[in-house]
């Protein structure tokens, strides 16, 4: 009985200790950038069109670059716009950075601008070598979150402030600006990015207005329903007169008056019928 009762107590014991040193663990959140949803639908900066004329001038043209430009040039424009960095230059450093989408660090990373961790990132990262071997590079579940980091990038830090001093449509100055800066550590890196630009004559897109951004959204809303037309043929149908119609499940008024190609109206004279109900058997004079 004694050891019954120390057993218990024990077991009372052990229970209020245990419940009385639980405490609330509050996890701090912290800042990792958010992922917004992929970007299916972008408006239309004629770039298919700035292709097909640089295919029309020059016939050995790299296919990987060109593919790049038709499929991210709006998103360079979008951001010249956002963050007034130009849409050449975006382009040309995604270009470059990326080896045309098909590197490495791109396609597994999403990573299009070579952008390393740094210090205070907190969202995915990936080990890759560089300067030197296993170094850290951001991760990003889109492509759209790289080309939104890289503005924020620029727009963020002192040493590429007086790069906003240069005009949107001066990529030489901005292709030199970001060596200075220490963007890239090659000597040639401004060289390689007016290139690029001038090869793929990629200046044009800094040319688009704001206001052809909205243009181009609409004319791409108007375009978006692809569901085809069919064209319907009114076809002249004789009815013999006292031709009747017995009601079939799911037919209405208006799908009977189609049928028999006379309007809703007259149907309803030729029955008598003050409104648009019908039941199932119901006969109905056609003429």
């Amino acid at each position: 009985m004694k050891l019954k009762s120390y057993i218990i107590i024990a077991f009372l014991s052990f229970f209020i200790v245990g419940c009385g040193t639980k405490k609330n663990v509050v996890r701090s959140k912290k800042n990792i950038p958010k992922e917004t949803t992929s970007i299916k639908k972008m408006p239309s900066v004629k770039q298919n069109a700035h292709v097909k004329k640089l295919l029309k001038e020059h016939k050995n043209l790299n296919k990987y670059t060109l593919t790049y430009i038709k499929k991210y040039a709006p998103l360079a424009v979008i951001k010249m716009h956002e963050f007034k960095i130009p849409a050449s230059i975006t382009l040309a450093q995604g270009i470059l950075e990326s080896g045309n989408g098909r590197s490495t660090l791109a396609s597994k990373s999403n990573n299009h601008f070579g952008i390393k961790c740094h210090k205070g990132w907190e969202g995915k990262k990936v080990y890759h070598d560089d300067d030197k071997k296993d170094d850290c590079f951001r991760k990003y579940k889109y492509v759209e979150n790289s080309y939104n980091d890289h503005s924020k990038f620029l727009t963020g830090r002192k040493r590429y402030a007086f790069l906003f001093k240069y005009r949107t449509s001066d990529y030489k100055k901005w292709a030199r600006g970001l060596k200075k800066a220490g963007y890239a550590t090659d000597r040639k890196y401004p060289s390689k990015l007016i290139r690029i630009i001038e090869t793929y004559e990629l200046y044009e897109f800094d040319k688009i207005k704001k206001s052809d951004l909205k243009k181009y959204k609409k004319e791409v809303k108007k375009r978006k329903p692809k569901s085809v037309s069919v064209k319907r043929t009114t076809k002249t149908v004789k009815i013999a007169s006292g031709i009747t119609h017995t009601v079939q499940k799911g037919e209405t008024l208006y799908s009977i008056s189609r049928r028999y190609n006379i309007s809703v109206q007259q149907l309803k004279k030729n029955n008598n019928l003050s409104g648009n109900t019908i039941s199932v058997g119901q006969k109905l004079r056609i003429n």
